[in-house]
């Protein structure tokens, strides 16, 4: 309807859906009391003696205010990718989950084996979570979100809970996928293949959890904490990491358990699995150069019927980025590069929509793609985030220096002047992943988040309305229109100048910071030093900057060669011209494909899917991005073989970048007649011919990549 053509594509990929689920906290009765009705020990295959003690109500309320939590159509509560199962046993409090925790737990002696776990929300991707509980032995996981987390804006401080105020809703339950997306994401039974229609298929095995799991609240949680109270140690015992608990006025002492013999959670899990169609919209609008492409994406699925902030602020914001570029057609416009936008389907169960399309047009997208702009989660409060690769650094933060801020505490602030400026390294997490670590595209991710004194952000719960949103996320909506104006904006940035706006040297310089990095890990875990000497990768890395420098320099003078080329530029000096048009595709070709040069075939160990040396999500963080994988989990594992290889596998792909911006006279490498380029009647070919005596009697050999183009 904004007149962007586009089209449907669709993928048939694996899924769960909810049949049922309970969660019930089972107390035995002493000598002498009265047995459960047969009825009750029939329905929940109990023992005798056994009573239910606390039954979970595992729904969220429905809110007089906010109609959308009162819909028929709403989701019940649950994990994608999560195990069905029947499981009857004590649990234990793990904290948040991480790997880190569990280690805490297993030197502290705490019995695992055969538990159940019982999960702060936090800190790390929930399907790690639970894949570490499944590797120590326990049997199930239920996960709830700690108010403790939610800062200061809760109702220990007297701040009221919505839909009255900002604090979170007790009954709130944040869905979510348990797939270990530090693995791979996508269809787990296609890894690295689309999901096509009559595909093979590969065991699930290893990708997604082989225990339930359910989400559910802080109230449901409550009476589970509360009967732990004097069993075990406490969190307080424990490293800082553990003292975050949040309802300790609530009369939960964080005891870590296991609980007693005569207390054990019986926890239902019931899913369907199934093949489904999911599909993904694309629109394009053909540029001047077909193989240099942007692409806009963000995904349109939701774990509710909700889902105002996520994902539906995004979806606003891009639908609104299309319509501008819309009117700029119908006014005649059209884009130096070509563009793409996109609205993934699946991203909530895996990253799928986005995983599946960029392993069935790899190809293409390496050949073309300059760049991937993400915006999952538009707004949810004010502050600005957003996670970048080096090369998209300056551009990122010459956008916010051009859109003012909706918090105008003082006259003409842009978002630059209210931001920290911090640009967080590429992880997970959202449809980004696939560009920047499967096919090493360069990526922004951006969005504005809750601060600690907006309101609290009811992440995958139901509460995720237009309701809140209008009263506590965004009131007014200014800060849609804001990221859709920076979204827009970079967008136009990468579209419209002639020389792609990277800059190579931010690249080698975040190198350099990442590499020490993985030195200050290997000091602190003590590591022989020798191993973590990194000589020969320093070296390549300080070739690397100076290379970049360099480059950049050319690549500086080169676009303003261009800005006034229609004055210093005679219009019949066509070798000047074409000359000076041949310099700005090599440079671009090169800014293009820089991040490509840090793809390794073979992938990390044990997770081929992820093919960048630099960046992928930690192994057991999801989210956060580790930078050096290979050398970190090298380190983490105490294999001085795997560090060195890694190491020698790094600088080889640090040499080959240095070597891509050091091609050709000033940088600039050209080639001719390249085969399969569609040179097509002998008059072509005649011009070409007469172009390149020209050059090579007049100056330095220089071949631009497309003769066709040149020729025209």
């Amino acid at each position: 309807e904004f007149g962007v053509e586009s089209d449907v594509v669709s993928y048939d990929v694996y899924v769960n859906y909810p049949l049922g689920h309970r969660l019930a906290l089972l107390e035995k009765r002493g000598k002498g009391t009265r047995d459960l009705e047969t009825a009750d020990q029939k329905e929940h295959g109990l023992g005798d003696g056994w009573k239910v003690k606390y039954e979970a109500s595992l729904e969220e309320d429905v809110l007089e205010e906010d109609p959308t939590t009162g819909l028929p159509s709403r989701i019940p509560t649950f994990h994608g990718y999560s195990a069905s199962g029947n499981v009857t046993a004590q649990y234990v409090y793990v904290n948040y989950g991480t790997y880190q925790d569990y280690e805490d737990l297993v030197k502290a002696k705490v019995d695992l084996a055969g538990k159940i776990a019982l999960i702060k929300y936090g800190g790390i991707f929930r399907g790690l979570k639970i894949k570490r509980a499944s590797e120590l032995g326990m049997i199930g996981a239920v996960i709830y979100s700690d108010p403790g987390d939610d800062g200061a804006v809760t109702s220990e401080n007297g701040t009221e809970t919505y839909p009255k105020g900002p604090a979170r809703e007790p009954s709130s339950v944040q869905r979510g996928s348990a797939q270990y997306l530090s693995v791979a994401p996508g269809d787990p039974t296609t890894p690295g293949y689309p999901s096509l229609p009559g595909v093979p298929r590969q065991s699930v095995n290893g990708s997604i959890p082989d225990i339930p799991s359910i989400p559910i609240s802080y109230l449901d949680a409550l009476p589970l904490l509360r009967a732990l109270n004097g069993h075990g140690p406490k969190a307080s015992s424990f490293g800082k990491e553990w003292h975050a608990g949040g309802l300790g006025y609530k009369g939960v002492e964080y005891n870590i358990g296991p609980s007693p013999p005569n207390l054990a959670l019986n926890l239902v899990n019931e899913q369907e699995y199934v093949t489904t169609p999911m599909w993904n919209v694309i629109g394009i609008i053909n540029g001047t150069i077909p193989d240099e492409v942007v692409i806009l994406g963000n995904h349109r699925d939701a774990w509710i019927v909700g889902g105002a902030g996520d994902p539906n602020s995004g979806s606003a914001a891009l639908n609104e980025v299309i319509r501008s570029f819309g009117v700029a057609l119908q006014k005649g416009w059209k884009p130096m590069r070509t563009i793409v936008f996109a609205s993934w389907d699946g991203e909530e169960y895996g990253l799928i929509g986005s995983t599946e399309w960029v392993e069935e047009y790899i190809p293409w997208l390496s050949h073309a793609t300059v760049a991937y702009l993400n915006v999952d989660v538009g707004t949810t409060g004010s502050h600005f985030t957003a996670a970048a690769a080096p090369l998209l650094n300056k551009a990122l933060i010459e956008i916010t220096q051009l859109v003012p801020s909706p918090n105008q505490t003082v006259a003409g602030q842009t978002v630059g002047d209210v931001w920290n400026g911090h640009i967080r390294t590429m992880g997970s997490g959202s449809d980004f992943t696939a560009f920047q670590d499967f096919a090493g595209i360069p990526c922004v991710d951006m969005g504005f988040n809750a601060g600690p004194e907006d309101a609290v952000y009811h992440y995958h719960s139901n509460y995720d309305s237009f309701a809140w949103m209008d009263r506590f996320g965004d009131p007014g909506f200014h800060y849609h229109v804001t990221i859709t104006k920076l979204w827009a904006l970079l967008a136009a940035k990468i579209v419209e100048t002639p020389v792609i706006q990277f800059n190579a040297t931010d690249y080698a310089v975040a190198l350099a910071g990442y590499l020490d990095s993985v030195k200050a890990k290997g000091t602190a875990l003590s590591v022989d030093p020798e191993i973590f000497a990194f000589g020969d990768l320093t070296a390549a890395i300080a070739n690397l900057h100076t290379a970049a420098v360099a480059f950049d320099a050319h690549a500086s003078s080169v676009s303003h060669r261009v800005s006034h080329a229609s004055t210093s530029i005679p219009w019949y000096s066509f070798y000047s011209r074409a000359r000076l048009y041949a310099a700005v595709r090599s440079v671009n070709t090169k800014y293009k494909t820089l991040e490509r040069q840090f793809l390794h075939a073979p992938g990390l160990d044990g997770r081929a899917w992820f093919k960048h040396v630099v960046f992928a999500p930690g192994l057991w963080t999801g989210y956060a991005g580790a930078t050096f994988p290979g050398l970190v989990e090298g380190l983490d594992a105490g294999d001085r073989q795997a560090v060195r290889r890694w190491e020698g596998i790094i600088t080889g792909l640090v040499k080959d970048a240095t070597a891509l911006l050091g091609k050709g006279k000033y940088g600039v490498e050209m080639e001719w007649g390249r085969e399969g380029r569609g040179m097509v009647g002998p008059g072509r070919v005649r011009k070409l011919v007469l172009f390149k005596t020209l050059i090579s009697l007049r100056g330095p050999y220089y071949s631009y990549q497309d003769p066709n183009v040149l020729c025209e």
